[in-house]
């Protein structure tokens, strides 16, 4: 491809509407919360839902080895928090119970599967690990949806890539 090509297709990958979420992993006593936007559901009987993640990311490793995930949605003005899990998380507060109570300075609980839910989260999912599928520089964990969290109602506007300045692809 030519150099006008590769502009012309980076911008149109990064034209693709995504959503943003964090996505949390544990195995063991190891925990972390990662910034993602390659997440969607992929089937609804059962219901199962994928998110590609970097193979190079310590969410890749404790997804694959605790078999569990769960997806964090934000309310769209809370496009700040995401950035605090850009990184791995390096500050994780365990109460007396063993579960965790913070990461990153964040609350957190611990959903059916151990994974961490941020409080914050307008919703959540939690997904234990059914399909793993390497894709180059991702691999694709495919989860069945074991657990739900949100509103009693509709859930609100949910932050989206194009809500910040942020952007993945190409």
């Amino acid at each position: 491809m030519s150099s006008i090509d590769d502009r012309l297709r980076r911008r149109v990958l990064w034209a693709l509407p995504t959503g943003l979420y964090v996505v949390g992993s544990r195995s063991g006593d190891r925990r972390n919360l990662m910034t993602a936007n390659l997440v969607v559901q992929v089937a609804t009987d059962p219901k199962l839902v994928a998110a590609a993640v970097d193979h190079g990311a310590v969410t890749a490793d404790l997804v694959a080895d605790g078999a569990c995930f769960s997806v964090n949605l934000l309310a769209r003005e809370d496009r700040s928090v995401v950035r605090r899990f850009v990184k791995p998380v390096g500050d994780v507060v365990v109460g007396p119970d063993g579960r965790a109570v913070s990461m990153a300075g964040e609350a957190v609980a611990e959903a059916v599967t151990g994974a961490p839910i941020l409080r914050r989260a307008v919703a959540w999912l939690d997904c234990a690990v059914r399909h793993r599928l390497d894709l180059g520089s991702h691999r694709l964990f495919v989860g069945q949806v074991v657990g739900v969290g949100g509103p009693d109602g509709d859930v609100p506007p949910v932050l989206r890539m194009e809500d910040t300045r942020m952007n993945y692809g190409g």
